[in-house]
Order: C-alpha cells, then sequence, then structure tokens
C-alpha cells in the first residue's frame, strides 16, 4: 500500500484483508488494513481504524475511516463478531 495514512507493524490486528467501498454511483474493492487499539496511557476507549489501499481506488482519495468505542460497545462488537463467526462456522459443517 503506497501513502499510506495508518501505521501498519506487527502489531497491526488485520493487516491484509480485501475491503469493499460503496458509494453513490460507485462501488469499489482494495486491499485493506484494519486496527483495534487502545490509548497506551489510561485507555478509556477502543478505536477501530480501516485503511483501503488508495492505489486501488478510482473514486476515493486516500484516507483512513476510524471510530471510537466505549469498553461496552467493544464488547457489543466483540460478541456480534464471536456470533457471525459460529453462524459461518456451522454452515460450512
Amino acid at each position: 500500500m503506497a501513502d499510506r495514512i495508518m501505521t501498519v507493524n506487527a502489531y497491526t490486528t488485520l493487516d491484509l484483508l480485501v475491503g469493499h467501498a460503496e458509494g453513490h454511483g460507485f462501488e469499489e474493492d482494495a486491499m485493506a488494513t484494519l486496527n483495534v487499539r487502545t490509548p497506551r496511557t489510561e485507555p478509556d476507549h477502543v478505536t477501530l481504524e480501516l485503511e483501503l489501499d488508495n492505489t486501488e481506488l478510482d473514486h476515493l482519495p486516500a484516507h483512513a475511516d476510524s471510530v471510537t468505542l466505549t469498553a461496552g460497545q467493544a464488547r457489543t462488537l466483540a460478541q456480534e463478531l464471536t456470533e457471525c463467526a459460529k453462524q459461518i462456522e456451522s454452515e460450512s459443517e
């Protein structure tokens, strides 16, 4: 990924995914990076960051998106992800 905005290193949560962007009149797929982090000192939130490889996008400028979650919101997201993963696993068995 050239012109990367997010820092990607050995601690990045998922550094090679297929991402999807959709807007009015366009849809694009590109390689993506997804990271989950908390502040190093006095952690009071969880940040979820996503960046699509802008070299593979025609309609979006280089950018990274993020959301800030409370501990409760992070647990809710983790629970939903776990349930969806179980559903996928049970369907593939």
